[in-house]
């Protein structure tokens, strides 16, 4: 059974209810950070498919759930931004992304647009061979070339049989698309119009312009996430409902 911690203390990404009960699970140690959601409550609060604890156990028992092209198993494992969550047994895929508060939003998208994740680079390393680690915002790795640089983002196959296999490549630099991750602006898809290094101990800041509103605002590093060239490249954010 994993560890649990009170409702009222949840942190505000996952977007629950307060009151219904005293506890909720917390994730293990894993992917994304604190924040992340337990693919418990997203099961059971967000979309669902469980009443219960009892029956999310049930659940990922059959392996029903797939979180980024692999079968889940355990209740606590969390679950983060530009995830890919499908259940083939109802044909159904869903990507997690953030509202316009910073909580996570789920979105049903169709079973091309859940073959593939798009995910950021947060630092390189050599390892042994000499050869180039990719360290991605999920807290997975990838070994890759030394073409790709922090702060950029590449695309990942899901399919069976290439499972991670860079599909495609969006350098964060002037020019390129991004999404807002957090702050006041989270939520919004904008172009870079300048990036600014500060020294020190204070985060880089960059320059944004929302192409649709015409808006221009600022945020830091932490809270971009590259998401095409020209334009957003993944066309299918999600399905109306």
């Amino acid at each position: 059974m994993g560890q649990h911690l009170k409702r009222v203390v949840a942190p505000n990404s996952w977007g629950i209810a307060r009151k219904t009960t005293k506890f909720v699970m917390k994730p293990s140690p894993g992917p994304h950070n604190t924040n992340a959601l337990p693919i418990a409550v997203w099961l059971r609060d967000h979309i669902g498919v469980a009443r219960n604890m009892k029956e999310v156990k049930q659940i990922l028992r059959q392996r029903e759930i797939l979180v980024n092209g692999r079968a889940c198993r355990h209740a606590d494992m969390g679950i983060g931004i530009f995830d890919i969550i499908s259940i083939p047994k109802t044909g159904k895929h869903y990507r997690i992304l953030r509202d316009a508060k910073g909580r996570h939003k789920t979105i049903q998208i169709d079973a091309e647009a859940a073959q593939s994740r798009l995910v950021k680079i947060t630092n390189k390393t050599i390892i042994k061979g000499g050869k180039v680690q990719l360290n991605l915002r999920d807290g997975s790795n990838i070994i890759a070339d030394n073409s790709y640089k922090t702060g950029d983002s590449v695309v990942l196959s899901l399919k069976d049989g290439e499972l991670n296999k860079i599909l495609d490549h969006f350098p964060y630099q002037t020019g390129s698309m991004v999404m807002v991750i957090g702050g006041k602006h989270s939520g919004n898809i904008a172009r870079i119009t300048d990036r600014v290094i500060v020294s020190g101990s204070l985060p880089n800041r960059v320059l944004l312009k929302d192409e649709g509103t015409g808006e221009s605002f600022e945020t830091i590093d932490e809270y971009v996430v590259t998401v095409g060239r020209e334009k957003s490249a993944v066309d299918n954010w999600g399905i109306e409902e």
